[in-house]
């Protein structure tokens, strides 16, 4: 299967142009297949942004290629059917939203592309319907809550039917009920609608929802594995500024002090149902 977003030896430089010139990524290798949903890890500066935003050609690399469903996204004439192809959401949803009123602001990019008023309406009632905001479509954007904003924000990209979404820390301003109604839309994309999700983020718990996850360290790709074996590394994370799921570092830390824990431990619920065994075997 062909990969829907393959980045090589990717290289990336910001001001490259001037004497202060800083390089942030280096020798990225990464693809991403269609239907997946991978998660980017890392601590603040460490580059995963800078990656998400080559997927998209928001920025293009210093060296290198970045390509989207084999086109090399250095190709300007190609620009447009890139962003058809992969849409982006960003942390801040206010930033997103340009109309009045809900349905306005989701068929926004749609109307500029001339497509038939019938199938604008279709498919911003679709792309609400899958958000869970249909109800709210005649409300105004900015009587919502910061959630509901970054839903309106993700059915505008998902009116537009691309085939990935890349979403740069979209939960990072909300609060932990914004970051639930995010994650779960996210999570109905992916499983029901096969959509290809990259989700940048540095919440443990939105990683271990994604098929794969992929740790970002100082511009390089450090480790790229299933959430289980990623969340074993607990050492080599603390070592690179991150965090476990606390169930995964009760489960190292009983390890350590000799509880014979399984391995691949991530939700509460694994960790109480390996106690409960130890305790039944004893």
């Amino acid at each position: 299967m062909e990969e829907l977003l393959k980045a090589e030896h990717l290289d990336f430089v910001y001001n490259e142009d001037q004497q202060d010139g800083k390089q942030v990524l280096f020798d990225v290798n990464l693809s991403v297949s269609p239907g997946e949903f991978v998660a980017v890890l890392g601590h603040n500066g460490s580059g995963k942004s800078t990656i998400a935003k080559h997927f998209n050609a928001i920025l293009l690399p210093s060296g290198g290629t970045v390509y989207v469903k084999g086109i090399d996204t250095k190709i300007e004439e190609k620009l447009f059917e890139i962003r058809q192809n992969v849409g982006m959401v960003f942390q801040n949803p206010d930033n997103q939203l340009v109309a009045t009123v809900v349905e306005e602001d989701v068929a926004f990019a749609l109307e500029n592309l001339g497509v038939p008023s019938d199938e604008i309406r279709r498919r911003v009632d679709e792309a609400l319907k899958t958000v869970g905001m249909y109800d709210y479509r005649e409300h105004a954007p900015h009587q919502l809550s910061g959630g509901q904003k970054q839903r309106i924000a993700i059915a505008g990209v998902i009116a537009m039917r691309p085939d990935c979404i890349v979403m740069d820390e979209p939960t990072a301003m909300l609060d932990p009920k914004g970051r639930r109604e995010v994650l779960q839309t996210i999570q109905k994309l992916n499983r029901s609608s096969h959509t290809t999700v990259v989700l940048i983020t540095h919440f443990m718990d939105e990683a271990v929802q994604a098929g794969r996850v992929v740790v970002v360290d100082d511009g390089k790709i450090l480790l790229d594995a299933p959430p289980k074996e990623v969340f074993s590394k607990v050492e080599l994370l603390k070592s690179v500024g991150l965090d476990v799921p606390q169930a995964a570092e009760l489960a190292f830390e009983l390890k350590q002090s000799g509880i014979p824990m399984p391995d691949g431990i991530l939700t509460e619920e694994e960790c109480v149902a390996a106690l409960e065994k130890l305790l039944k075997e004893k």
